[in-house]
């Protein structure tokens, strides 16, 4: 199974990632974020990352199309993630120019393929995550009951408040149908020790465990 983790703020931290064979590390560029990455890090800090493994993801929130399109260039991003209220026009526009992965906050009133309709055909991957007052970070696990059965029909990943502790209820997800579809398990918040900041032990353990299943 693969890995994301999220709102990384320093490199040292990101190489040990690759060490660990985690497949993606995401940096948030939206500054209304506790871990946006500009607070930390350069543009040429980011883009001189490099490793075995592991690629980046820029993380945005309804940000300008030339503005996210010159961060890409300037940061060597592989892919974005869009979590904001992105239209299926803007993602396209996005999608000419770098792979595109939509995130959606899920409720649990939600009819997830409707949600995603509009989006499937212009998108390269969906990302699930928990709704809240803001645009993700908040540390809760949706219903992910919700997904089961689905014929998603694009790789996706599973977000939202996944912590240490998750790796049997990640077990069991997997043996589902949906997870045919499941691409990358996202974590961020459960493994920090501030924010931006991970504690790479608790990370490494997860990662071993859950490479296993």
């Amino acid at each position: 199974m693969r890995i994301k983790v999220c709102g990384m703020t320093n490199t040292e931290q990101v190489m040990q990632l690759d060490t660990m064979g985690v497949e993606f590390a995401g940096f948030i560029f939206y500054p209304k974020s506790p871990r946006y990455v500009f607070r930390h890090m350069s543009r040429p800090d980011i883009k001189k990352i490099k490793g075995q493994h592991i690629n980046k993801v820029g993380v945005f929130v309804n940000a300008p199309v030339e503005e996210l399109l010159q961060t890409v260039d300037d940061c060597g991003l592989h892919l974005v993630q869009l979590h904001g209220d992105e239209t299926p026009k803007y993602c396209e526009k996005v999608a000419d120019y770098v792979g595109v992965i939509k995130a959606f906050r899920l409720r649990d009133d939600d009819q997830v393929l409707w949600k995603v309709k509009d989006y499937q055909d212009i998108a390269d991957m969906f990302l699930f995550d928990t709704d809240g007052t803001g645009y993700g970070g908040t540390g809760k696990k949706f219903n992910w009951s919700m997904l089961q059965g689905l014929r998603i029909n694009k790789s996706f990943f599973l977000s939202g408040g996944i912590g240490p502790d998750d790796v049997e209820g990640l077990a069991s997800f997997s043996k589902d149908t949906v997870a045919k579809d499941l691409f990358s398990i996202d974590v961020n918040s459960k493994f920090e020790t501030i924010p931006g900041l991970k504690d790479m032990m608790a990370v490494e353990k997860f990662v071993k465990a859950v490479k296993q299943l």
